[in-house]
């Protein structure tokens, strides 16, 4: 059974950071107020590795979830006045919805079997190369039967499976009731297991034709 295990941003995520505080939005909130200044640089540190790894779950490819990540911190910068305290989250991934979307439209989609590799060999505890094979084809699998899911579905699912993201905050986030949530997450769950079954069976049949 494919693993629903949760990706977490590459090492290189710290310099994106970094690129995201000298891009315009950036430079741009260096001559605001710094409060503003102090919010959009604390928006960044708290929710930028949550935000990265949605555009991932939501079909973005490895090689543009950091082009992606930071368009979604540049919209949220240029509407930070209108974002309540409280809703810092249900904004950044409603802006990373409509982000992930159109990458998908524009045929941004792209397979990449690096992403967890290099993540994973940048820990302390980096596997050994038959791991990192492992990790790669698990994490396309993966990806597959996301893209294989409803929208409706795929997104509770990740929200819930993936982040861990409690059903009453996924209903806030998404303006559902906490009941629709629940029905989602339960489709979504056996949604999930299906489509699985089918995308491991055609990779064990494409493995015996070798």
């Amino acid at each position: 059974m494919i693993s629903a295990t949760r990706s977490r941003p590459p090492a290189r995520a710290e310099v994106v950071r970094d690129a995201a505080r000298t891009a315009p939005a950036e430079r741009a909130v260096q001559r605001a107020p710094s409060p503003s200044a102090e919010r959009y640089r604390a928006l960044v540190e708290a929710h930028f590795d949550f935000i990265w790894r949605s555009l991932r779950g939501l079909g973005v490819p490895a090689g543009s979830a950091d082009d992606a990540a930071q368009h979604v911190f540049l919209i949220a910068y240029q509407k930070l006045a209108e974002i309540a305290p409280d809703r810092e989250r249900s904004f950044l991934f409603g802006t990373a919805l409509g982000v992930a979307a159109n990458a998908r439209r524009a045929g941004a989609r792209r397979r990449e079997l690096c992403d967890d590799g290099a993540m994973a060999a940048a820990a302390d505890d980096a596997p050994n190369p038959e791991q990192l094979i492992e990790m790669k084809q698990a994490r396309a699998l993966l990806d597959d039967v996301l893209d294989a899911m409803e929208e409706d579905l795929r997104v509770v699912f990740v929200l819930f499976e993936l982040e861990g993201v409690p059903t009453e905050e996924i209903a806030a986030m998404l303006g559902l009731a906490k009941g629709t949530v629940a029905s989602r997450l339960r489709r979504a769950r056996e949604d999930f297991r299906a489509i699985a079954r089918r995308v491991q069976a055609r990779a064990l049949h494409r493995g015996g034709e070798r």
